[in-house]
């Protein structure tokens, strides 16, 4: 389950911040595929670096922890848009 919300907050962070930094926009199907990139590693690194997954937050029982899903959203919507800027910039180089 933390994936599929990595995934998804990380499409919407790359929209995001590709949005709000006009130069790097790369249209909305690279935005959307750099940020489920990026979504998909803020979500892997939230988890090595000992964030709580979204499994045994809630102690086994089977329910989600409200914080853990907010921690997953906020790590997939970063990593999405720095994938984007990374993408941006080396396209941007590419072209010169």
């Amino acid at each position: 389950m933390e994936l599929i919300i990595g995934l998804l907050s990380g499409a919407v962070g790359g929209n995001v911040a590709g949005k709000l930094l006009g130069s790097l926009n790369q249209g909305t199907l690279i935005n959307s595929i750099a940020g489920v990139v990026g979504g998909g590693l803020g979500g892997t690194l939230l988890g090595m670096i000992g964030a709580p997954d979204l499994a045994g937050a809630a102690g086994g029982a089977g329910g989600l922890d409200f914080g853990a899903i907010i921690g997953q959203i906020a790590g997939g919507g970063v990593g999405g848009g720095v994938v984007l800027a990374i993408v941006g910039f080396v396209r941007k180089a590419m072209a010169k």
